[in-house]
């Protein structure tokens, strides 16, 4: 459980602060253009990060409890 818990902050933090890469990985490939995520995207992309950190730091503390 610990180890999944590290696994969802560490992709969580990535969402958060890069969500670019997360496009480049899963959605660059269906848009036209392929140039850049819209705002929209970057911000529920960072929301979904929040919300994955916070998951993955109850998991850790849960497994302690």
């Amino acid at each position: 459980m610990v180890l999944l818990g590290i696994i969802l902050i560490i992709i969580g933090v990535t969402m958060i602060i890069k969500p670019s890469i997360i496009w480049l990985i899963t959605e660059s490939w269906k848009s036209n253009d392929g140039t850049e995520p819209s705002n929209f995207y970057n911000w529920s992309t960072r929301f979904g990060g929040i919300l994955m950190t916070l998951a993955g730091i109850g998991g850790v503390i849960v497994t302690y409890l």
